[in-house]
Protein backbone atom coordinates (compact mmCIF):
# COMPACT_ATOMS: atom_id res chain seq x y z
CA UNK A 1 0.00 0.00 0.00
CA UNK A 2 1.36 3.30 -0.89
CA UNK A 3 1.05 6.45 1.07
CA UNK A 4 -1.57 7.69 -0.95
CA UNK A 5 -3.46 4.57 -0.64
CA UNK A 6 -2.89 4.88 2.85
CA UNK A 7 -4.37 8.14 3.59
CA UNK A 8 -7.76 6.93 1.50
CA UNK A 9 -7.75 3.80 3.86
CA UNK A 10 -7.31 6.29 6.90
CA UNK A 11 -10.29 8.58 5.80
CA UNK A 12 -12.29 5.33 5.20
CA UNK A 13 -11.81 4.17 8.71
CA UNK A 14 -12.78 7.66 10.04
CA UNK A 15 -15.69 8.14 8.26
CA UNK A 16 -16.62 4.51 9.84
CA UNK A 17 -15.79 4.85 13.10
CA UNK A 18 -18.30 4.98 16.36
CA UNK A 19 -15.40 5.88 18.51
CA UNK A 20 -11.98 7.88 18.32
CA UNK A 21 -9.21 5.79 16.80
CA UNK A 22 -6.04 6.21 18.15
CA UNK A 23 -3.12 6.81 16.04
CA UNK A 24 -1.35 3.69 17.71
CA UNK A 25 -4.28 1.80 16.77
CA UNK A 26 -4.32 3.30 13.41
CA UNK A 27 -0.57 2.20 12.64
CA UNK A 28 -0.75 -0.91 13.62
CA UNK A 29 -3.60 -1.56 11.10
CA UNK A 30 -2.01 0.34 9.02
CA UNK A 31 1.84 -1.72 9.32
CA UNK A 32 3.11 2.13 9.55
CA UNK A 33 4.97 4.20 12.24
CA UNK A 34 2.35 6.38 14.51
CA UNK A 35 4.71 9.35 13.73
CA UNK A 36 3.77 8.34 9.99
CA UNK A 37 0.15 8.32 11.04
CA UNK A 38 0.69 11.68 12.16
CA UNK A 39 2.28 13.19 9.54
CA UNK A 40 -1.26 11.49 7.23
CA UNK A 41 -3.05 13.69 9.62
CA UNK A 42 -1.70 16.55 8.90
CA UNK A 43 -1.56 16.04 4.89
CA UNK A 44 -5.19 14.96 5.03
CA UNK A 45 -6.56 17.91 7.01
CA UNK A 46 -4.74 20.23 4.82
CA UNK A 47 -5.73 18.37 1.45
CA UNK A 48 -9.16 17.81 1.73
CA UNK A 49 -10.11 20.03 4.53
CA UNK A 50 -12.04 18.08 6.42
CA UNK A 51 -12.60 18.21 9.96
CA UNK A 52 -9.84 16.06 11.36
CA UNK A 53 -9.93 16.56 15.49
CA UNK A 54 -7.51 15.06 17.43
CA UNK A 55 -8.42 14.18 20.70
CA UNK A 56 -7.30 12.53 23.91
CA UNK A 57 -9.10 9.18 23.06
CA UNK A 58 -7.83 9.34 19.13
CA UNK A 59 -8.85 10.62 15.87
CA UNK A 60 -12.20 12.21 14.80
CA UNK A 61 -13.65 12.71 11.99
CA UNK A 62 -16.12 15.50 12.38
CA UNK A 63 -19.61 14.45 10.68
CA UNK A 64 -21.98 16.64 9.65
CA UNK A 65 -25.00 16.86 11.73
CA UNK A 66 -27.61 18.88 12.49
CA UNK A 67 -26.61 19.63 16.52
CA UNK A 68 -27.09 22.42 18.21
CA UNK A 69 -24.11 24.62 19.99
CA UNK A 70 -23.82 27.00 22.55
CA UNK A 71 -20.67 28.08 24.81
CA UNK A 72 -21.27 28.23 27.88
CA UNK A 73 -19.08 30.49 30.36
CA UNK A 74 -18.41 28.92 33.90
CA UNK A 75 -16.45 28.93 37.02
CA UNK A 76 -15.48 26.15 39.82
CA UNK A 77 -12.74 24.54 41.57
CA UNK A 78 -11.37 21.78 40.23
CA UNK A 79 -12.63 19.36 42.53
CA UNK A 80 -16.27 19.84 41.09
CA UNK A 81 -14.65 19.28 37.50
CA UNK A 82 -16.00 15.76 37.21
CA UNK A 83 -19.48 16.91 38.62
CA UNK A 84 -19.66 19.88 36.35
CA UNK A 85 -18.76 17.49 33.19
CA UNK A 86 -20.76 14.77 34.44
CA UNK A 87 -24.48 16.91 34.54
CA UNK A 88 -23.98 17.97 31.13
CA UNK A 89 -23.55 14.73 29.97
CA UNK A 90 -26.37 13.56 32.14
CA UNK A 91 -28.57 15.45 30.21
CA UNK A 92 -27.43 14.46 26.89
CA UNK A 93 -24.93 16.86 25.88
CA UNK A 94 -21.62 16.69 24.58
CA UNK A 95 -18.56 18.80 25.86
CA UNK A 96 -16.66 19.55 22.45
CA UNK A 97 -14.01 21.79 23.90
CA UNK A 98 -12.87 23.34 27.17
CA UNK A 99 -11.24 27.15 26.21
CA UNK A 100 -10.24 30.27 28.35
CA UNK A 101 -10.11 33.60 27.17
CA UNK A 102 -6.75 35.19 28.33
CA UNK A 103 -5.79 38.84 28.01
CA UNK A 104 -2.59 38.36 25.95
CA UNK A 105 -3.01 34.69 24.42
CA UNK A 106 -6.45 35.51 23.21
CA UNK A 107 -8.51 32.41 23.11
CA UNK A 108 -6.78 29.26 23.85
CA UNK A 109 -8.61 25.97 23.38
CA UNK A 110 -8.31 22.07 24.05
CA UNK A 111 -10.57 19.25 22.29
CA UNK A 112 -12.69 17.25 24.64
CA UNK A 113 -14.88 15.47 22.87
CA UNK A 114 -16.67 14.07 26.27
CA UNK A 115 -19.88 12.41 25.27
CA UNK A 116 -20.99 10.10 28.25
CA UNK A 117 -20.27 9.45 32.11
CA UNK A 118 -17.16 6.98 30.75
CA UNK A 119 -15.99 9.94 28.51
CA UNK A 120 -15.94 12.10 32.02
CA UNK A 121 -14.24 9.55 33.71
CA UNK A 122 -11.40 8.49 31.48
CA UNK A 123 -10.81 12.18 31.03
CA UNK A 124 -10.72 12.48 34.75
CA UNK A 125 -8.11 9.63 34.74
CA UNK A 126 -6.07 11.54 32.54
CA UNK A 127 -6.24 14.82 34.00
CA UNK A 128 -4.93 12.74 37.10
CA UNK A 129 -2.08 11.03 35.43
CA UNK A 130 -0.69 14.44 33.95
CA UNK A 131 1.53 16.78 35.40
CA UNK A 132 -0.02 19.14 33.28
CA UNK A 133 -2.69 21.36 35.38
CA UNK A 134 -6.36 22.16 33.79
CA UNK A 135 -6.55 25.23 31.99
CA UNK A 136 -9.22 26.88 33.76
CA UNK A 137 -6.23 27.41 36.67
CA UNK A 138 -4.47 29.82 34.26
CA UNK A 139 -7.12 32.42 34.42
CA UNK A 140 -8.60 31.92 38.38
CA UNK A 141 -10.88 28.81 37.33
CA UNK A 142 -12.93 30.96 34.57
CA UNK A 143 -13.44 28.58 31.73
CA UNK A 144 -15.98 27.87 28.34
CA UNK A 145 -17.09 24.89 27.31
CA UNK A 146 -18.87 24.36 23.48
CA UNK A 147 -21.47 21.95 24.83
CA UNK A 148 -23.58 20.51 21.54
CA UNK A 149 -27.30 18.77 22.00
CA UNK A 150 -29.77 17.43 19.20
CA UNK A 151 -32.21 20.80 20.63
CA UNK A 152 -31.97 24.07 22.14
CA UNK A 153 -34.56 22.51 24.68
CA UNK A 154 -31.92 20.40 25.62
CA UNK A 155 -29.24 23.44 25.59
CA UNK A 156 -31.74 25.01 27.86
CA UNK A 157 -32.10 22.45 30.02
CA UNK A 158 -28.31 21.96 30.57
CA UNK A 159 -28.12 25.78 31.20
CA UNK A 160 -30.84 25.80 34.18
CA UNK A 161 -28.67 23.18 35.62
CA UNK A 162 -25.66 24.75 35.26
CA UNK A 163 -26.57 27.92 36.74
CA UNK A 164 -28.69 25.79 40.06
CA UNK A 165 -25.10 24.12 40.63
CA UNK A 166 -23.64 27.56 40.20
CA UNK A 167 -21.53 26.75 37.45
CA UNK A 168 -22.26 29.63 35.23
CA UNK A 169 -19.96 32.89 35.20
CA UNK A 170 -20.78 36.18 34.23
CA UNK A 171 -18.67 37.99 31.57
CA UNK A 172 -16.05 40.35 32.86
CA UNK A 173 -14.96 43.65 31.19
CA UNK A 174 -12.30 42.64 29.12
CA UNK A 175 -13.86 39.48 27.85
CA UNK A 176 -14.99 39.16 24.28
CA UNK A 177 -19.08 41.02 23.82
CA UNK A 178 -21.20 37.78 23.90
CA UNK A 179 -19.96 34.58 23.15
CA UNK A 180 -20.31 34.76 19.66
CA UNK A 181 -16.63 36.25 19.46
CA UNK A 182 -15.58 32.72 20.56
Amino acid sequence: MNAEQRRHRIMELLRQAEAPLSGSALAKLLGVSRQIVVQDMALLRAQTGEAIISTYQGYVLLKEKSRCSRVFKVRHSAERTQEELQEIVDLSGKVEDVLIYHRVYGIVRGQLNIASRKDVLEFMQRLGEGSSAPLMQITDDFHYHTVTADTEQTLDQIELRLKTLGFLAPLREHEPDGVSGL
